[in-house]
């Protein structure tokens, strides 16, 4: 069918974001080309050189016209993340590790998901939904089936066809033991001693051997879903941090809530559940078809006289394993047809119970403060009745499912007897016949009913399958908005001559199009310590946003340097989990300094009531006051010496003192970086060159002042001779 529902609500906007890679917090950046390490900022350290020297100098470069994000050293080179990572990890979890690092090149490639086309008009509600199912599963397949494709993992094929020839075996192992049940019930019902015990000798190796390939079975399985997890986390978890996408979701419409449950649960039973179907249909169907000829060759036909009329079934046997599992998994597929959808509804109340406990955690000592508990408990207790309601939906169609599953588990064994009774009686069936006649049906009715035993479980599945597809679509949504034209987006580029950085005709939107900052020129030159002022609201952190690359939305250019690192530190900065070395080093690794320069960046941004706990892996994002984060957010500063520095409100959690002495710091150690603050304390424009104030006003907001704070010979404002013409 062309007409295809979106896998999730459309996002309101197609995004668009430039190429980088950015950590949480602050990030370091660079422009279209990897330069030598001999471009340095200014205030250089006597360390540089040596760092330089053990630093990999096969960066690849960027594209052009990006802006590329990342930590970098003091030599003005992005250090070699893969590398770095692989040195500061320890040697003890190698073999998990090894897993991840086998599938996760393969997995950055993939075949293009599929278009997506609006639904037909004509189309029902529901039609319109089933629709959009069979379309995320689609989008699903699409991703995951790379896993055996070109770009999958190398062992992919290996593994399953492995499997396979596992199972055959066992269905061998199955048929040889059907074949001793029947031996051996002839033999005591012939009472023969030595063929008794002969039969009970060979037993053993028999169950040890069906035994040892179920184990083999168990193996193979685990280790393809663990492979196959491994490969698709990572081809989800990299388009998800590239791009600033993981950002970009919070600000787009669309079905992606709870990115991380969806990664993290939904994907694992995303992929654990289709190679135990494939297992157990596999091993039905083998199963099925070989037990299918021992009932045809045992039970043979049966002849039935009613009122002088004779009817003869032919394979009777067959004929009543087929039509009783026919019976079965109908009345499975018609109660739990609600199944899927009660286990989607369950999975997202789950995500969001999650969510809310999260949050608590997180914000403890707010909530601590403020005495809101009572509150607290409140939404708690309302997340937690949606998971309890979506539970007891569950629960009716658990015990509406195992009325048919627990009914057929006790009537399938006692059928085969009861219908070989007659024949017994009679004298044309040995006890050992119907011994293995009743082993062989039970085979046959576990394989044609294994829908009934796993219809909730693929219930869940699909569920679970189409919350990941959902997110998956909502990342394809952001991806086409990078390359396609029909949403406005900012353009990225090179600065011409000496400027630093520039904001050409830039309007910064809303996803819907509404701007926040219209039609901004401003040229900051190098060196230049420009203030960036406003009322709340008036779109301050959103231009700094759209300055790093994480706001693609609106039109006008922005223009970086081409030979200079920029460094972002937002109001309320980033700490990782693990030591207080790698917080203080991030987006960079851990040893990418040494911990001695780790302690004196400390010192100097004071806490050096720190520096002895370097390497203690503490809850740093809960030890740590605002203030101290900020100061922290400093010393990484320090340690990257950018070109560029932006300040989103990074001092707003110090004191008037502390800020000052921050300030003062910041110019000593980085006197040629080039500074863009935004802040609302009047007390840092002793620390500026230059003001410009954001008024906010119908249509976006508008530069409207454009002060000198320290007059600059030569320098013409740019702002101020475009100004007169705007107010015009």
């Amino acid at each position: 069918m062309a007409n295809v529902k979106s896998a999730t609500k459309k996002p309101a906007v197609k995004a668009r974001s430039h190429a980088q890679s950015s950590g949480r917090g602050s990030a370091t950046s660079k422009s279209t080309e990897a330069k030598s390490s001999e471009t340095k900022s200014s205030n250089p350290r006597p360390s540089d050189a040596k760092r330089s020297e053990t630093k990999p100098s096969g960066a690849k470069a960027p594209d052009k016209n990006a802006v590329r994000f990342g930590p970098a050293t003091k030599s003005g080179k992005p250090p070699d993340k893969t590398s770095s990572r692989k040195d500061s990890k320890k040697s003890g979890d190698k073999s998990a590790k090894g897993t991840v690092a086998d599938v996760a090149e393969s997995a950055k490639i993939e075949p293009p998901p599929p278009e997506v086309a609006e639904p037909d008009e004509a189309m029902s509600p529901e039609e319109a939904e089933q629709a959009r199912k069979r379309y995320l599963l689609k989008r699903f397949w699409v991703t995951a089936r790379g896993f055996w494709g070109k770009s999958g993992d190398r062992i992919a094929w290996i593994a399953s066809i492995g499997l396979l020839l596992l199972i055959i075996l066992h269905v061998v192992a199955q048929y040889g033991i059907n074949v001793w049940n029947r031996n051996i019930f002839d033999a005591i019902e012939k009472r023969d001693s030595t063929t008794v015990l002969w039969l009970s000798a060979v037993f053993f190796p028999l169950a040890f051997t069906s035994v040892a390939l179920s184990v083999a079975q168990v193996y193979a399985r685990m280790g393809i879903q663990r492979r196959w997890r491994a490969w698709l986390t990572d081809n989800v978890v990299s388009r998800w941090l590239s791009h600033g996408r993981y950002y970009q979701l919070n600000l787009v419409a669309g079905d992606h809530k709870n990115p991380e449950y969806r990664i993290a649960e939904d994907l694992r039973i995303a992929t654990d559940a289709p190679v135990d179907f494939m297992a157990g249909v596999t091993s039905a169907l083998l199963s099925a078809a070989t037990f299918i000829a021992v009932l045809w060759t045992i039970g043979g036909a049966l002849t039935v006289s009613y009122g002088g009329t004779t009817l003869t079934i032919p394979g009777f046997l067959v004929v009543a394993a087929i039509a009783y599992a026919a019976v079965a998994s109908s009345a499975i597929a018609v109660i739990g047809r609600r199944f899927a959808a009660i286990s989607e509804g369950r999975n997202q109340a789950e995500a969001e119970y999650r969510y809310v406990l999260t949050r608590v955690r997180e914000n403890g000592e707010s909530i601590a403060l403020l005495g809101g508990e009572d509150e607290e408990r409140e939404g708690i207790d309302k997340s937690l009745r949606k998971v309890l309601k979506q539970w007891a939906l569950l629960c009716g169609q658990h015990m509406r499912t195992t009325i048919v599953s627990q009914g057929s588990s006790i009537v399938a064994p006692v059928v085969p007897v009861l219908l070989c009774a007659p024949k017994f009686l009679e004298g044309s069936m040995s006890l050992g016949q119907v011994m293995q006649a009743a082993s062989a049906f039970t085979i046959v009715q576990s394989a044609f009913g294994w829908l009934v035993d796993n219809y909730p479980r693929l219930a869940d599945w699909n569920a679970c399958a189409r919350r990941i597809a959902s997110l998956m679509m909502s990342i394809d949504e952001l991806e086409r908005a990078e390359t396609g034209d029909d949403i406005g987006r900012i353009s990225r580029g090179e600065t011409a001559g000496d400027a630093m950085l520039s904001l050409n005709d830039l309007t910064v939107t809303l996803g819907d199009g509404t701007a926040v900052v219209d039609q901004t020129e401003v040229q900051i030159e190098p060196g230049e310590r420009l203030l960036v002022a406003g009322d709340s609201g008036s779109g301050k952190s959103t231009l700094v946003r759209a300055i790093s690359g994480l706001w693609p939305w609106g039109s006008g250019r922005i223009d970086i340097h081409p030979d200079r690192r920029l460094f972002m530190l937002p109001q309320r900065p980033y700490v990782p989990s693990g030591t207080l070395r790698r917080a203080t080093a991030y987006p960079g690794a851990a040893d990418d300094w040494t911990a001695e320069e780790i302690k004196e960046v400390l010192d100097k941004v004071g806490l050096v009531h720190l520096k002895d706990k370097i390497e203690d892996e503490t809850p740093w994002h809960q030890t740590l006051s605002g203030g101290e984060k900020q100061r922290l957010a400093f010393a990484r500063l320090f340690l990257h010496n950018p070109d560029i520095i932006v300040l989103d409100e990074a001092t707003s959690a110090l004191d008037a003192k502390s800020q000052d002495k921050m300030m003062e710091l910041v110019i000593k150690e980085l006197p040629g970086a080039t500074l863009v603050s935004v802040a609302h304390r009047a007390e840092l424009e002793a620390f500026h060159s230059r003001k410009i104030v954001l008024e906010r006003r119908k249509g976006g907001a508008k530069l409207v002042r454009d002060i000198d704070l320290v007059p600059r010979k030569g320098k013409g404002r740019l702002l101020g001779r475009w100004l007169p013409r705007r107010r015009a």
